[in-house]
């Protein structure tokens, strides 16, 4: 069954100050980096936290509700149907490509590969190896012709098709060989970008070799460099609530998965060279915002880079605030539901000015909570 809802967008804009770090580097090593307003700033790739956000989900959901991408499917599939059973590793595998033969997945370089990583819930596989888990000994003995023919039976595509976990139904799948397959994503993310202008530093490490220092030889054992810079970042992501509830076909799930993205998203950090610079940061304002006509990204809010000066969080804050009021009566819009966490003094005109465009602040769980009471109510009104 497929459950409808209304359009409604859930908007998600935080700013978020990283000390010297290099989270996402290029083919060169450095930090990412993008022309904006004419001048160079840091960035950090979708991509980067999209798998970071992925990432921190597994810290506190149980993994067999989560997906996996891997090239290596086949042999995962092989795993599951050799366990329980007697069969050889052999046996499983021929079975395993017997199963995903029909998908006519293209086969990569390595025998037992897929040409491209394959997204897939944990739950899909085994509701796919319990196919044939039961009847493994006897399709094991079948020659090839009389074992494809037995398989063109059972409904593997079926298997991939339903029961999306919440990373697949967040993030999408594209399966280039099968459109059947593919899942449409709920969700968007863009790149990050600082507020203010950057420029690449590099940090000029050396090695001792402590042995040799024992027989008082100078010199380092090892020299090296390592690009890096600071920044305070605008982070925007955006949830269809409406396609969530298309890929779930469940109201809760749908909504516990906006909650799971927003905490994941607003916690998560890219852990590019972690080790050497511990730059975890928790972001310094979270704006949720909930529309019913598209989403809106408030990145021009910083198309004037904000000065280098002391205070860049705090004026990068008051651009936002600013930027998303004037949008709001340019536009006409109206959200269904805003709600703000920030750590700016809260006596100050900042907080004020913050409060005025996005409502009254508040912790954020309490955000989250209000945000789950929020959409709970317009699936249910959507659904009577």
């Amino acid at each position: 069954m497929t459950l409808r809802a209304p359009r409604a967008y859930i908007d998600v804009h935080i700013l978020q100050t990283v000390p010297p770090a290099n989270l996402n580097r290029d083919d060169q090593g450095n930090p990412k980096e993008a022309y904006f307003g004419g001048v160079r700033r840091s960035r950090v790739s979708s991509q980067a936290w999209k798998r970071a956000t992925r990432i921190h989900f597994t810290e506190r959901m149980p993994e067999q509700d989560l997906a996996t991408r891997t090239r290596r499917i086949t042999s995962a599939l092989a795993e599951r149907i050799s366990d329980g059973t007697e069969l050889s590793a052999e046996a499983s595998s021929r079975l395993a490509g017997a199963l995903l033969a029909p998908l006519k997945i293209s086969a990569g370089k390595k025998e037992g590969d897929t040409a491209y990583l394959f997204f897939y819930g944990r739950r899909q596989l085994d509701a796919v190896a319990a196919l044939v888990r039961d009847r493994a000994s006897e399709l094991a003995v079948l020659d090839d012709t009389e074992l494809e023919a037995e398989v063109r039976q059972l409904p593997v595509q079926e298997k991939f098709s339903t029961g999306h976990p919440m990373d697949v139904a967040l993030f999408g799948r594209m399966v280039a060989d099968i459109p059947t397959l593919n899942v449409d994503a709920a969700t968007q993310v863009a790149h990050a970008l600082s507020t203010h202008a950057v420029e690449l530093e590099f940090d000029y490490f050396t090695a001792v070799d402590d042995e040799t220092q024992k027989g008082q030889e100078t010199g380092a054992g090892m020299i090296g460099t390592i690009g890096f810079n600071s920044a305070t970042l605008y982070r925007y992501a955006s949830v269809g609530l409406h396609q969530l509830l298309h890929n779930l076909t469940d109201q809760e799930a749908a909504v516990t998965a906006v909650e799971e993205f927003i905490t994941s998203f607003a916690r998560s950090m890219p852990t590019g060279y972690g080790n050497s610079f511990a730059h975890r940061t928790l972001p310094s304002l979270v704006a949720v915002v909930v529309r019913a006509d598209q989403p809106v990204n408030l990145v021009s809010a910083f198309e004037e880079p904000v000065p280098a000066t002391s205070g860049i969080a705090t004026e990068s804050a008051r651009r936002l605030a600013r930027e998303h009021a004037t949008a709001l009566r340019t536009w006409g819009d109206t959200p269904a539901f805003t709600s703000l966490c920030h750590t700016f003094d809260t006596s100050s005109d900042t907080a004020e000015l913050l409060e005025s465009s996005f409502g009254t602040t508040s912790a954020f769980p309490q955000l989250l909570a209000d945000l789950r009471t929020h959409l709970t109510d317009t699936v249910k009104q959507a659904t009577r």
